[in-house]
C-alpha cells in the first residue's frame, strides 16, 4: 500500500503530518516565488515613479530575480542533503521575510534591485526542498504528490497580478512587500509547529557527499539525463506560451486586454484540471506512460496549433488547439520531474535544483528565440513550441531503446 491511501492515523504513527495540511503548506511554500514575482508586476510605473528611475530600470528586477533563484537552488539543493530539509525552509522562510520587509522601506532603486536578487537567493532554500518532502510521502507515487502540490501552486501567478493591483488601491507599493513578509511570517509559524518529517531526524540517511559530489552523482546516474532533457523542453514549451501570449492574442489577433486574461486563465484552468485527472490516474498507469502517452497527443495538438496558423485561420482555432496543448503539458512535465526523483534516495535535493536551474535556463532562452524568428504571425510561436515537444518525444524513445538495452 502507498503512503498516500494509508489512512490519516497510521500516517501520523509514521512521523508524516496529515496530509489535508501537509500538501497545501508544501504548495504555499513553493507559491513565494510565483507571489514575488508576479505580485509587485502591476506596480511597475509606480515604483519607477518612487525611485525617480525609469520603467526599464526597475524590469530589471525581474531578470535578478530569476537569476537569484536559480544561483539559490543551485547553493541549496546539495546542503539541504547533507544538512536536512527543515533547516533549509526555516531559513529560507526567515530571509524572505526580512528581505521582504527590507524592500518595503527601500528608497533608491539601484538597493531596491539587490535586494531583490537576495530575496529570490534564500527564498529558494525553502522552495528546494518540496520535491524531496513529496518524495518522502508519495514513494512510488511522486507524480501523484507533484501533481497535487503544482495544481495548487498554480492559483498562486493566476490571482497575483489582481492581487498586486487591489492592494495598490489600498496602499501604496510598500504595501505588496508587507504582505510577502506576513504570508512567510505565516508560513514559518506553520512549518515551526506542523512540518516534521521522519527524514528530519534520521540524520543517518543523509547524504555524505561533497557540494560538487553531489552534483556529479546527479549528472552520472545512469537514465537521468534524457528525462532531466524531458522536463527542460516541456519548461521551454511553458515559456514560450508565456513570452508569446500576450503578443498572438493581443497583436496578432487583435484580441482586447479582457478576452486575452480570459483565455490566458482558460489555458491556467487546462494545466489545473490535467493535474487532477493525473494525480487520479498516474498512480494505476505510471509516470513513465503517462510522460509518453502525453508527450503523443501534446504532438498532435502541437501540430494542429501550427497548422491553422499556417492557415491563418481565426483565433478560435488557436484557442481550441491550445488548451488541450497545455493540459499535455502540464502532465509531461509533472512526470518527467517524478521519474528523475525517483532515481535518488540522498540527493533529491540537488536532483531539484539541477531541474530547476536547467528550467529557468532554457526557458529564459524562449524570449529571444521568438525575436529572433519573429514575422508577426504565431507561426514561430507554434513552431517552437511544438519543436520542444518533438524533442522530448526523441528523448523519451531514446531513453526507452536505453532501459531496452540495459
Amino acid at each position: 500500500m502507498n503512503k498516500a491511501s494509508i489512512p490519516s492515523s497510521e500516517l501520523k504513527q509514521q512521523g508524516i503530518p496529515n496530509l489535508a495540511l501537509l500538501i497545501p503548506m508544501l504548495s504555499a511554500i513553493v507559491a513565494i516565488t510565483p507571489l514575488a514575482i508576479d505580485m509587485y508586476l502591476p506596480a511597475m510605473s509606480t515604483l519607477a515613479n518612487s525611485f525617480n528611475s525609469s520603467v526599464t530600470t526597475v524590469q530589471q528586477s525581474l531578470s535578478l530575480y530569476l537569476g537569484g533563484y536559480a544561483l539559490g537552488m543551485l547553493t541549496f539543493g546539495p546542503i539541504a542533503d547533507r544538512i536536512g530539509r527543515r533547516p533549509l525552509v526555516i531559513l529560507g522562510l526567515t530571509g524572505f521575510m526580512l528581505i521582504s520587509l527590507a524592500l518595503a522601506f527601500v528608497t533608491r532603486v539601484e538597493i531596491f534591485l539587490g535586494l531583490r536578487f537576495i530575496q529570490a537567493f534564500i527564498g529558494a532554500a525553502a522552495t528546494v526542498v518540496v520535491p524531496g518532502y513529496i518524495k518522502e510521502v508519495y514513494g512510488k507515487n511522486t507524480a501523484k504528490g507533484m501533481s497535487y502540490v503544482s495544481l495548487i501552486m498554480m492559483l498562486a501567478p493566476l490571482i497575483a497580478p489582481t492581487i498586486g493591483s487591489l492592494i495598490l488601491e489600498l496602499g501604496e507599493w510598500h504595501l505588496i512587500f508587507f504582505i510577502l513578509a506576513c504570508y512567510a511570517s505565516l508560513l514559518l509559524g506553520l512549518v515551526l509547529t506542523k512540518l516534521r518529517m521522519p527524514s528530519d531526524s534520521q540524520t543517518g540517511a543523509r547524504s555524505q557527499r561533497s557540494f560538487f559530489g553531489a552534483y556529479a552523482v546527479v549528472f552520472t546516474k545512469p537514465g537521468v539525463k534524457l528525462h532531466i532533457a524531458s522536463g527542460v523542453m516541456t519548461s521551454f514549451a511553458f515559456f514560450c506560451y508565456l513570452t508569446a501570449s500576450p503578443f498572438v492574442y493581443m497583436e496578432v489577433f487583435g484580441l482586447d486586454k479582457s478576452l486575452f486574461a480570459i483565455l490566458f486563465s482558460t489555458n491556467v484552468g487546462a494545466l489545473m484540471l490535467a493535474n487532477v485527472i493525473n494525480s487520479r490516474i498516474v498512480v494505476k498507469y505510471g509516470s513513465r506512460r503517462m510522460l509518453k502517452v502525453a508527450t503523443l497527443l501534446a504532438a498532435i495538438a502541437g501540430l494542429g496549433l501550427l497548422s491553422v496558423n499556417l492557415l491563418g485561420l481565426s483565433y478560435h482555432f488557436t484557442v481550441a488547439a491550445l488548451i488541450p496543448f497545455m493540459g499535455f503539458l502540464g502532465v509531461m512535465s509533472v512526470n518527467a520531474d517524478a521519474i528523475v526523483l525517483m532515481k535518488f534516495q540522498q540527493e533529491t535535493g540537488t536532483a531539484t535544483a539541477v531541474i530547476g536551474t536547467l528550467r529557468f535556463g532554457f526557458g529564459a532562452l524562449a524570449g529571444p528565440l521568438l525575436a529572433l524568428f519573429y514575422t508577426g504571425t504565431a507561426v514561430p510561436f507554434s513552431a517552437l513550441m511544438l519543436g520542444a515537444v518533438l524533442l522530448v518525444a526523441l528523448c523519451q524513445f531514446l531513453a526507452h531503446s536505453q532501459q531496452n538495452l540495459s
